[in-house]
C-alpha cells in the first residue's frame, strides 16, 4: 500500500496522527531513513487547509523534536509565515525551500506520536463544529493575527527551557479548531494567547520596548523632507 492510499483527510487530531505515522513509516528518503524532513511532515496533511497545517506545525513545536537546537524558532518562523499569508487571504500557502528540507529524527518523531495517542480519541471526542462563524472571515483574519503574535512570543521565549510550550498550545488549538470549525475552541486560544503574553511580558518588555523607543526617536520630517526634495528635484 503506498503512501497516497494510506493518506486520510485530516479532520482531527487521529487521523493527522495516522497520516504521520503512515508517512514516518514508508521510508520514503532512503539516503536519510533515520531523518524525517518537514516537508514530509507537511506532507500527511496537504498544502491547501491552514488549519491542517496550523495544527501539525503546533504539534511539532510542542514535540520532543523540539530538544534539537533551533528547532523551535524553526516552528515559530513557519507558523509565523502560514498566519501572514491567512491574515492577507492567500488561498494556498507558500512556504520557504530551506525550511521544509529542514531534518528531525524519526524516533524523535515517532516517540511523539506514540505519546499524543492516548489523548487523540479523547481530544477529539470534545471537539465538534460550533460558533463555526468564527473559524469564517472576518473572524479568521484575528486567528491569524493571534496566530503572527504567538510566533513572535515564542522567539525570545525559544531561551527558556518550556517556555514555548504554552504558546505551542494555543497554535495546536488554532489548528483543531480551525479543523473541525469549533470556535468555542478557537475562543479559548485566544485567551491562551492573551495569558502566555502577559505572563510573557516582564521577559519581552525590556526586550521589547527599546525598538518602540527606537521607532518613536526616528526622524520622520526630516525623512519626509528628504523624499520631498528628491521628488521635486527629480
Amino acid at each position: 500500500m503506498n503512501a497516497a492510499r494510506r493518506r486520510r483527510p485530516v479532520e482531527d487530531l487521529e487521523s493527522l496522527l495516522d497520516n504521520v505515522c503512515g508517512q514516518v513509516d514508508s521510508g520514503l528518503n532512503p539516503l536519510a531513513r533515520d531523518e524525517v524532513t518537514i516537508r514530509e511532515l507537511l506532507a500527511t496533511v496537504g498544502r491547501r487547509s491552514y488549519g491542517p497545517l496550523l495544527l501539525i506545525v503546533g504539534l511539532f513545536s510542542v514535540s520532543p523534536a523540539t530538544i534539537v537546537p533551533g528547532m523551535t524558532w524553526l516552528s515559530a518562523g513557519l507558523t509565523l509565515v502560514i498566519a501572514l499569508q491567512m491574515l492577507v487571504g492567500r488561498r494556498t500557502p507558500w512556504l520557504p525551500r530551506r525550511a521544509l528540507d529542514a531534518s528531525v529524527s524519526r524516533e524523535l518523531v515517532v516517540k511523539g506520536v506514540s505519546g499524543l495517542r492516548p489523548w487523540a480519541r479523547r481530544i477529539d471526542a470534545m471537539m465538534r463544529p460550533r460558533l463555526s462563524f468564527l473559524a469564517n472571515p472576518p473572524f479568521v483574519n484575528l486567528i491569524a493575527i493571534a496566530c503572527v503574535v504567538t510566533a513572535l512570543v515564542t522567539i525570545p521565549l525559544g531561551f527558556i527551557p518550556f517556555a514555548p510550550l504554552a504558546p505551542g498550545i494555543a497554535i495546536v488549538m488554532f489548528g483543531l479548531g480551525m479543523t473541525s470549525r469549533d470556535g468555542l475552541l478557537l475562543t479559548f486560544a485566544l485567551i491562551v494567547v492573551g495569558a502566555a503574553c502577559y505572563f510573557a511580558w516582564p521577559i519581552l518588555g525590556p526586550l521589547v520596548m527599546p525598538v518602540v523607543r527606537f521607532i518613536q526617536g526616528l526622524p520622520y520630517e526630516s525623512y519626509i523632507q528628504w523624499i520631498q526634495s528628491r521628488v521635486s528635484g527629480g
